[in-house]
């Protein structure tokens, strides 16, 4: 793909996550005042989990889900461990990736794309080698690659495997691709959480992946 065509496509991207989250938005509207009525009812206000994350070449912005988890503090003030504060309903809206929803207005605004590799911490950009920095390259999604291969069950070198896949092969069709096989992968509510994991592991750093001829 040229870079004329490369342009053409990234336009093209654009305007269809609008038609699509445009168009969730419409339909799952009722499906949103519910849920935010029984957040409410359920774990009181704020309704909405706000956080900042990296997104397009590592420029902040605030990412949108809806609560899940109590804001139950030690006697020292700090948070519970997630697993201690997350709901049953809670729960049912992670499992069903429900909390996600939200993140329609993420798109609406240019802040995600329907697909790309999912926003991470602030506190990562830190930790990550040269290579895994390249995430940045795209504008963070909704759905992703890695999402489609174990979701949260996948070790984070796989994770930012499939990111730089994505990055270094993206095609409107691949994009296509992923958010068919993400439909099935959330129907069947596979890899929600790691093992002993509200979701998953934080990323903590690790090594440079060797590169070919290396020692």
């Amino acid at each position: 793909m040229n870079s004329e065509q490369h342009r053409i496509q990234k336009a093209f991207k654009r305007v269809l996550d609008v038609l699509i989250a445009g168009t969730a938005l419409l339909v799952l509207f009722p499906l949103i005042l519910l849920l935010c009525l029984l957040i409410r009812l359920t774990m009181g206000s704020p309704v909405l989990f706000r956080q900042p994350r990296p997104g397009y070449q590592e420029k902040i912005f605030t990412f949108y889900k809806f609560r899940t988890m109590t804001q139950e503090r030690d006697a020292q003030g700090n948070f519970l461990p997630d697993a201690d504060r997350l709901t049953r309903f809670g729960q049912f809206l992670r499992s069903w990736s429900l909390d996600e929803l939200p993140q329609i207005f993420n798109v609406l605004k240019g802040d995600l794309s329907i697909v790309g590799p999912r926003p991470l911490l602030v506190e990562y950009l830190g930790l990550y080698d040269e290579d895994q920095h390249r995430r940045h390259q795209v504008t963070p999604g909704l759905f992703s690659l890695a999402t489609t291969y174990g979701r949260n069950l996948s070790s984070w070198e796989e994770k930012f495997g499939y990111d730089l896949w994505y990055v270094d092969h993206w095609s409107l069709w691949l994009d296509l691709k992923i958010m068919v096989r993400t439909a099935g992968i959330v129907l069947s509510r596979t890899g929600v959480s790691e093992a002993g994991q509200a979701t998953a592991s934080k990323f903590t750093g690790q090594p440079a992946r060797k590169r070919e001829g290396e020692a």
